[in-house]
């Protein structure tokens, strides 16, 4: 359930920010096809990919995590 919540928000923040996949996995140090799993519910992120991807986005992981 927290991945679904999770992914949702990542989602809709790289809408907001006009950022792609591509541009997220660079700077969040994974390859983008990781991220598609991720994004998809194929893998699932340790705290560690969570809070990279938090980093790359400039966004507190908490409200990453917030319904």
């Amino acid at each position: 359930m927290h991945n679904l919540i999770f992914f949702t928000n990542v989602l809709r923040i790289l809408e907001e920010k006009g950022m792609t996949k591509t541009v997220l996995a660079e700077k969040a140090g994974m390859s983008v096809s990781f991220l598609s799993d991720l994004t998809n519910g194929k893998a699932n992120p340790s705290l560690k990919i969570m809070e990279a991807i938090a980093e790359a986005l400039d966004a507190p992981l908490l409200m990453l995590l917030e319904a």
